[in-house]
């Protein structure tokens, strides 16, 4: 028995199966990506150009450093550039290319991400520029940029006459 009516482009599903994949999608016809990305109702031109919209970074300060970690799964090291801009900004950019089709393939959902991404960061007047590192590793960068060691006010002890 078919909870959802027919009127909604005459699918059929159970609204109470929370496995049920043929779900209404309210979105399908804008052009983003929704939350079924299925290859019907995501045209190609628009899987080329989605950028990593969900590339998210983590920055920590510490005692000695401020560190910013990004998760990059699937990128090599070689996919992947950080930049440091004379104005102190940290830009950290790459690129996933969009898998190669094959005109015997079915695809029945697509929802990785591809395409260009660039993120970038203003850094505080602390950070030493010239002493940058970052490693990748498991698909997380990781770039540390030391800070500038505080110099600690020289406390001179003043005798009190009588």
């Amino acid at each position: 028995m078919s909870l959802i009516p027919s009127w909604f482009g005459g699918r059929r599903s159970n609204v109470f199966d929370p496995f049920s994949l043929d779900l209404w999608d309210p979105f399908k016809d804008f052009p983003f990506p929704s939350s079924s990305l299925s290859a019907s109702n995501f045209p190609q031109t628009i899987r080329e150009n989605t950028a990593f919209v969900n590339t998210r970074i983590d920055w920590k300060e510490t005692p000695e450093a401020h560190v910013f970690k990004a998760d990059l799964p699937g990128l090599k090291k070689e996919e992947v550039k950080v930049q440091i801009e004379d104005d102190r900004v940290l830009q950290i950019s790459g690129e996933r290319n969009v898998e190669k089709e094959d005109k015997n393939d079915t695809w029945h959902r697509v929802e990785r991400s591809s395409g260009k991404f660039m993120r970038r960061f203003r850094l505080p007047e602390n950070a030493r520029m010239d002493q940058v590192k970052a490693s990748m590793e498991n698909g997380v960068l990781t770039v540390s940029v030391p800070k500038v060691e505080e110099k600690k006010p020289e406390v001179k002890a003043i005798e009190i006459s009588s």
